[in-house]
């Protein structure tokens, strides 16, 4: 089921406590972060940042955003003041700042996908030799206390999503190999080696990019993530096994979040479409930090 149209390549959805959302429009004439309404028919700018990626909200209502166009962390108020908070690590500028999520200490942790859009993309499409590419991609951690920023990993291919699960692992994935891999996490904000976790991709879809995106934890402690090009939320079970996967509307679903506790509904932005689709899955979602 379509939740809400017109909205130009949407990233990024986040529940507020009002059942209303916050995503992000990728769009070259758009370029925002958008606020739509709890019924999903009214939607209104709150600031243009260049092409905002990731969102997430802190306990204060404080909207952090992963911003690509010029990269960077930035700090963005409801009421539309904006801030940019962090650009680089250690003197070196970000790259593609992705996606972004809290963990259970409060640190704020960021994927860094490793290049350019433009040097990924040649006309508006992605490049055929996509394979081919160098990527750099690495996680950080932020503490937003004092702008202390720790590269937790890197010479990831393309690193996109992140999200924490139920059992004090980290989750991030690697949209050009299709691969989840997962760190023991430590309260200290140290984590472990990197671990194979499982695969999304589908042997059956058909050729052409594709690979994982956004993803969030239900209650069923099954890991829900978007495939972009695949066009579906391929299910993970908890040892890292496909369990189903849901197809959504168009082929290049970007994120996921769960909707209000007690609807058991998935809401996926779409970029083919410009939509927010909803899914029954049997299942809330797991409670995100926030800092």
């Amino acid at each position: 089921m379509i939740f809400c149209t017109g909205i130009k390549e949407p990233e990024g959805p986040v529940l507020l406590n009002d059942r209303s959302w916050l995503v992000v429009e990728m769009s070259p004439d758009r370029g925002c972060v958008t606020h739509v309404s709890a019924d999903g028919k009214k939607t209104h700018v709150i600031a243009k940042t260049g092409r905002p990626n990731g969102l997430t909200v802190d306990r204060h209502g404080v909207i952090w955003v992963a911003e690509s166009l010029t990269p960077s962390l930035l700090r963005l108020t409801m009421d539309g003041k904006l801030e940019t908070f962090l650009k680089q690590y250690r003197g070196e500028p970000f790259v593609f700042p992705n996606d972004l999520v809290f963990g259970p200490e409060g640190a704020l942790y960021l994927t860094d996908s490793g290049i350019r859009p433009h040097e990924f993309e040649s006309d508006g499409k992605i490049r055929p030799d996509y394979k081919e590419i160098e990527y750099k991609g690495c996680v950080y951690r932020i503490e937003i206390d004092t702008k202390n920023i720790t590269m937790l990993d890197s010479g990831i291919r393309f690193t996109n999503g992140i999200v924490f699960g139920p059992d004090n692992y980290l989750y991030v994935n690697e949209t050009i190999t299709g691969n989840v891999y997962r760190y023991k996490w430590e309260k200290n904000g140290a984590i472990g080696k990197r671990e194979l976790f499982g695969n999304v991709m589908d042997p059956e879809a058909p050729e052409g990019f594709k690979g994982p995106d956004g993803m969030k934890f239900g209650m069923d402690g099954n890991l829900y993530v978007a495939v972009y090009g695949q066009g579906d939320i391929t299910v993970l079970g908890k040892k890292g096994e496909v369990v189903r996967r849901i197809k959504t509307e168009g082929s290049m679903p970007t994120n996921c979040a769960f909707g209000p506790k007690g609807s058991k509904k998935l809401y996926v932005t779409e970029v083919g479409h410009g939509c927010l689709e909803v899914f029954d899955v049997g299942t809330d979602g797991f409670p995100l930090y926030t800092g």
